[in-house]
């Protein structure tokens, strides 16, 4: 963790440097680009320290976790921001906002009760709403096959395993399956 703030005090150091010969906006593009840099790697329990549902504006949630993934609005105002911690994270949440523009929830997505909810039939769209994106997608032309591939802490044995869902050439779910973690030797 110590190495972790190390580097991150290391990179904000140089790009201070960096932006003292910049103009405005390429002094803003650099800032974001920063940020962007400094929520990808930021601990999850500082990424989400003191989000208060029914408190925290989307504002406030924009600018401590950084640009969403994927937004998706809906018919009655509200919104859900997705946020997965990858390439490949173990963590995914959906951040709901209600038509208030304030925190309703957010949720860890890649457990097993919510693998448990892919059907078959499914379509794309509906698995990525529902887990969000993919870590790894294969595509298997001579099959044909789409396998989504999401890294999670399963526990048991290996703790880390893949939850993975085939789409056949029609792009709706056919089967789900499980497959190991391979580490190096």
């Amino acid at each position: 963790m110590a190495l972790r703030y190390s580097l991150l005090l290391a990179a904000t150091l140089g790009a201070s440097i960096a932006l003292t010969g910049c103009d405005n906006q390429q002094t803003e593009h650099a800032v974001q680009k920063l940020k962007d840099f400094i929520n990808a790697i930021k601990p999850d329990v500082l990424l989400l320290k003191g989000l208060t549902p029914g408190v925290t504006t989307e504002a406030q949630i924009r600018d401590q976790m950084g640009k969403p993934e994927t937004e998706r609005h809906f018919t009655d105002g509200s919104k859900r921001l997705e946020y997965p911690r990858g390439p490949q994270g173990l963590n995914t949440y959906m951040v709901d906002i209600g038509p208030d523009g304030r925190l309703q929830a957010i949720t860890q997505v890649l457990t097993a009760a919510n693998f448990a909810k892919v059907r078959l039939g499914m379509s794309e769209d509906e698995v990525r709403r529902l887990l969000g994106k993919p870590g790894e997608i294969a595509v298997y032309p001579l099959k044909p096959e789409t396998v989504w591939s999401w890294k999670w802490r399963e526990g048991g044995v290996t703790e880390e395993a893949f939850f993975n869902v085939h789409f056949d050439a029609n792009h709706v779910v056919y089967t789900t399956s499980r497959s190991d973690v391979m580490r190096g030797h």
